[in-house]
């Protein structure tokens, strides 16, 4: 049984714990809402852009704002090539990869100067396949396109790969309301926190 000094001790512990976890948490989301305020866009050889939904043949709103962020890179001369990423979210529905590179080029983006993969479903497959997609191509220097607040995860995965990647989020996001920009946000906490663990 324990005594009430031992008692206290473990309450203060225990909550020394709770107070670490929720700083670090803290912490972290802070550096993501940072790190999503910046852009690093500079020449490369191709903008990745990461998938989202789509809509039946319709990128969904939060993929289209990627997919036109993409194409103002490649017609600024920031890249020469676009590499669309994502495979099948639903079976009635093309693979979001598909459906960017269509747009692109109704907005006038050359077939030529598309790439794709149609297999990923996570960021860290995106990144995965497009890597070996561009690498097939001889593409080594990289922007990855994405919503700000999913920049910093992203980019650390692709350092994870050894790609010489930089960041540049989207000037808007479709994620507006503090509502849904504050759920982004937790998520992306989370998932940031996981692939930490998981590459220990």
């Amino acid at each position: 049984m324990l005594t009430k000094n031992a008692f206290q001790r473990l309450t203060l512990v225990f909550f020394g714990l709770i107070l670490a976890l929720f700083f670090t948490a803290g912490a972290t989301a802070f550096s993501i809402y940072t790190y999503g305020s910046k852009n690093y866009a500079l020449q490369a050889d191709a903008a990745i852009v990461l998938g989202a939904a789509v809509w039946g043949d319709k990128p969904s709103p939060v993929f289209q704002e990627r997919i036109n962020h993409a194409i103002e890179l490649y017609k600024s001369g920031y890249v020469q090539t676009i590499i669309f990423t994502g495979g099948v979210g639903d079976s009635n529905e093309a693979a979001e990869a598909i459906v960017g590179k269509r747009y692109a080029i109704a907005q006038g983006v050359p077939q030529a100067d598309i790439l794709t993969e149609t297999e990923s479903r996570t960021t860290q497959q995106n990144l995965k396949n497009a890597q070996k997609v561009a690498l097939s191509h001889q593409l080594t220097k990289f922007i990855i396109v994405s919503d700000p607040l999913h920049m910093k995860r992203a980019v650390f995965i692709a350092h994870d790969l050894g790609m010489n990647a930089y960041s540049s989020p989207t000037p808007t996001t479709r994620y507006r309301s503090l509502n849904s920009q504050l759920g982004f946000l937790v998520r992306e906490t989370y998932f940031y926190f996981v692939y930490i663990l998981l590459r220990i």
